[in-house]
C-alpha cells in the first residue's frame, strides 16, 4: 500500500490501485456546479433543501452518485458560457470542498488556457520564463494543499489542447504547432521539443510541491489530428494518457483500442513520474468484500478480470472517468438508460429548468478514457 492512488501492473494489463493497495476501476462523473440550483426560475430551493451551504450540497451529491453507481469524480468545472465571443467554465473545487464530496476525484491545474474552445487569448509561450513562472504557481497554490489527500487520483492539466488543430471561432490565434511543418523531420522535431518543454516545465512544478499523486495530463481530443510527436514528448512526464472522445461506443472503443496499441509500442519509453510510482508491481490487496454491499459502494476490490481486453492490442484499462451524454440513442448502453430515467431527488415541481438545476450534475457529452502509460 502506497498510502495515495498509484498504477499497478500485471503480465501486459496495466491499471489504477487504490491507496489502500486494490486495483481501482474509476467511473467518476464531471461537470458538478452548485450555481445550476440558483436560476431565477428554481426559486429558493438553494436555501431550502442546502441551507446556502456547500458542504449540505455536496454531501447529497455524494449520496446521490454514490446511488447512481458512480465511485469517483473526473473534472468538476461546468461550461457556462460556449459561443464565439467566449467559453467560460465555473470555478474549480477547494480543497475543502473536495473534503465535504468524500470522493476519489481527479483534480485540473490551469498551467495553460490552450483547449479547443478558448477564443478570447493568444496561445502561449511555452519557452517563457513567465510561463515557468505561472507554473510554479498553479503548482504552489494547488498542489501544496492536496498532496497529502488520499482520496486524490491525480491531476489533469488542458481539456482538449490545440497542438495543431483550432476550431472555428479561434482560427485566428492557430494551434500551437503549425501542421504544415510537420512533412519534414526537422518540423517534428522541433515539436518533440516544444511539447517536451511544456511537460517538461508542468511537471517540474507539480514534483516541486507534490511528490505523492498521479499526473493524468492533458486530456487529448480524440477525434482531431494529434501527432504521435506530442504523446512521445508527454511519455516521460505523465503517468496516464488521457482522452476525451464524442462518439458511440463503438468509435471510443476503436479509437482507445489505436491509441493503446500505440502506447503500447512506446512503452519501454523510461517516465519521470515512475520514480514515484512504478506501474511494474503487483498490488496486494487484502480488502474483503462484506456480503451484500454493492461494488459502487466501495465494499468490492476490482478485479482485473473485469477489464474488458480488446481487439486491436487493448490489454489495460480503458475508461478512467466517462461523460454519459454523448451516446446516440438507439446505441446507449442499458445502464445509462437506466440512469438518465431516474430522476432527481430534490426537482423543483413544475419548471424545467428548477427541475434542471435541482439535478445537481450537468454531464457535457463525452465519453473519456485515460490509459495508464
Amino acid at each position: 500500500m502506497t498510502g495515495f492512488f498509484s498504477l499497478g501492473q500485471r503480465g501486459d494489463r496495466r491499471f489504477f490501485v487504490d491507496p489502500e493497495g486494490c486495483p481501482f476501476w474509476s467511473l467518476g462523473m464531471n461537470h458538478i456546479d452548485a450555481a445550476t440550483l440558483r436560476y431565477a426560475e428554481s426559486g429558493d430551493v438553494w436555501h431550502e433543501h442546502y441551507g446556502n451551504s456547500m458542504a449540505t450540497w455536496l454531501q447529497q451529491v455524494r449520496r446521490d452518485l454514490v446511488d447512481w453507481s458512480f465511485n469517483s469524480v473526473g473534472w468538476v468545472q461546468e461550461v457556462v458560457t460556449i459561443n464565439p465571443e467566449n467559453h467560460r467554465h465555473s470555478r474549480n473545487f477547494t480543497f475543502e470542498e473536495y473534503q465535504w464530496l468524500d470522493m476519489p476525484y481527479c483534480h485540473l491545474l490551469p498551467f495553460a488556457e490552450t483547449h479547443q474552445w478558448e477564443v478570447e487569448t493568444r496561445q502561449p509561450d511555452f519557452y517563457s520564463q513567465g510561463f515557468e513562472d505561472w507554473c510554479d504557481y498553479v503548482a504552489r497554490d494547488h498542489c501544496v494543499r492536496m498532496r497529502d489527500d488520499p482520496k486524490l487520483i491525480g491531476y489533469f492539466y488542458v481539456d482538449c489542447p490545440m497542438w495543431v488543430h483550432t476550431a472555428r471561432d479561434n482560427d485566428w490565434k492557430g494551434p500551437l504547432f503549425d501542421p504544415a511543418r510537420l512533412s519534414s523531420e526537422a518540423g517534428r522535431q522541433e515539436l518533440r521539443e516544444l511539447a517536451t518543454r511544456y511537460y517538461r516545465v508542468t511537471h517540474d512544478a507539480i514534483r516541486r510541491y507534490d511528490p505523492n499523486h498521479l499526473i493524468l495530463g492533458d486530456r487529448y481530443e480524440a477525434n482531431v489530428q494529434l501527432p504521435v510527436e506530442v504523446v512521445e514528448a508527454a511519455l516521460p512526464f505523465v503517468d496516464v494518457l488521457s482522452f476525451q472522445c464524442f462518439g458511440t461506443p463503438e468509435h471510443v472503443l476503436s479509437k482507445m483500442a489505436s491509441w493503446a496499441g500505440l502506447i503500447h509500442r512506446l512503452s519501454p519509453v523510461r517516465r519521470v513520474s515512475q520514480e514515484s510510482h512504478p506501474a511494474e508491481r503487483v498490488p496486494q490487496c487484502s480488502r474483503r468484500t462484506p456480503a451484500g454491499e454493492r461494488w459502487h459502494a466501495g465494499a468490492e476490490p476490482a478485479r482485473t478480470d473485469r477489464v474488458p481486453a480488446a481487439d486491436g492490442g487493448l490489454k489495460r484499462p480503458p475508461m478512467h472517468d466517462i461523460h454519459v451524454d454523448d451516446v446516440e440513442s438507439g446505441d446507449e448502453p442499458e445502464s445509462i438508460a437506466r440512469l438518465r430515467a431516474r430522476r432527481p431527488r430534490h426537482s423543483a415541481d413544475g419548471d424545467r429548468r428548477a427541475q434542471r438545476a435541482s439535478n445537481h450534475i450537468e454531464a457535457c457529452g463525452a465519453s473519456q478514457a485515460s490509459i495508464p502509460s
